[in-house]
């Protein structure tokens, strides 16, 4: 594993402050025109997480990751970072704090700048340190063109790069892969792998694509109104989701009534819930399975990887995926689900 110095380009250990988290937010509290962005949040990160924060727009993501970056006032509360408290632009000359890294989802680069100067100006590491830097943000063969000359996608990677050297210990990047295409996606994708793996950064992120998030994230905190209304592991937030806001933040999800079957006869089921499945996790059955349900399909859809089926039953509409239909509208078909997989909400 890489970690960046002023001094050289090789391994070396890594020392936190015993007993206390590498970044702590307690109590973290705005108001924006009189409006809370952000309410009562608290978290902390250790070294080497990949934190992933999601919410609808407005829910005051952008507004807490600035607040940790050092570059916005909190009303109330405070932020640790190696066991010292990161002041706000109200509090010191300059704002930010020098081992945290922060790329804002509307990065600017210098207009008619040759790439080199642009990032020489920022530079504190050794020329074998930030020629790794350059090679991890695929930017190597940009270095000698003019910043006008280059594309959106180019440029992302060349301010990802210009925060880097730096010689940040936690990054924090707002939107990274949006408005890009699918060729640029998947290249900022592979370098803020690497920032993980090969540097050993530990990352805080602000994202809104449910895929981009649960592949990426080692923790997830969901933000709704301004508070965290869940945390959790990815596949404890896309399975077993908190509420609706929750479950539609990471993709496509069956919420109907627990009489429609499914559930076994013995079971117990909550009071006033609904039963609460994602579409993979329903199976065509025969007949005779166990708790299966009768249904007919009534809509059929191609997406590229998966065919996506809504079927009727009784009063209710369940959405499911396969592979390939080899079914056609009105079909009578036999569906089955897990019991690993029943959740209420």
């Amino acid at each position: 594993m890489w970690h960046l110095s002023s001094m050289a380009c090789h391994v070396k250990p890594m020392v936190y402050f015993s007993g206390m988290a590498f970044l702590s937010v307690e109590g973290l509290t705005k108001q924006d025109r009189g409006i809370h962005s952000v309410r009562d949040i608290s978290f902390t990160l250790e070294p080497f997480q990949r934190m992933a924060i999601a919410g609808e727009t407005g829910s005051g993501k952008s507004s807490l990751l600035k607040m940790v970056a050092g570059l916005k006032q909190p009303d109330a509360g405070s932020i640790y970072f190696e066991g010292k408290r990161v002041l706000g632009p109200e509090e010191k000359l300059m704002p930010g704090h020098p081992g945290i890294g922060y790329l804002s989802q509307h990065f600017e680069l210098r207009n008619n700048y040759v790439v080199e100067d642009e990032l020489e100006a920022k530079n504190k590491l050794t020329p074998e340190a930030a020629d790794h830097i350059f090679s991890i943000c695929r930017i190597q063969h940009l270095l000698k063109r003019k910043t006008n000359q280059i594309s959106g996608g180019e440029k992302q990677r060349i301010a990802l790069a210009r925060v880097l050297i730096t010689s940040p210990r936690l990054i924090l990047l707002d939107e990274p892969f949006s408005n890009l295409d699918m060729a640029h996606k998947k290249v900022i994708k592979e370098v803020v792998r690497d920032i993980s793996e090969e540097l050993g950064i530990t990352s805080l992120m602000v994202l809104h694509d449910a895929h981009d998030i649960l592949s990426w994230a080692d923790i997830i905190l969901v933000i709704q109104d301004g508070k965290i209304i869940q945390r959790g592991s990815p596949e404890e937030i896309y399975h077993h989701p908190i509420n609706e806001y929750c479950a539609g933040l990471f993709g496509a999800y069956n919420l109907v009534d627990p009489s429609i079957g499914f559930v076994p006869r013995h079971a117990i089921v909550p009071t006033d819930k609904k039963l609460f499945f994602r579409p993979e996790d329903v199976q065509i059955a025969n007949e005779s399975a166990d708790n299966a349900i009768k249904g007919i399909i009534r809509d059929i859809r191609y997406w590229g990887s998966f065919y996506t089926l809504e079927i009727s039953v009784g009063n209710e509409m369940i959405s499911m995926q396969v592979r390939k239909p080899g079914f056609i509208l009105g079909d009578l078909v036999y569906l089955t689900l897990s019991e690993d997989s029943v959740w209420y909400l």
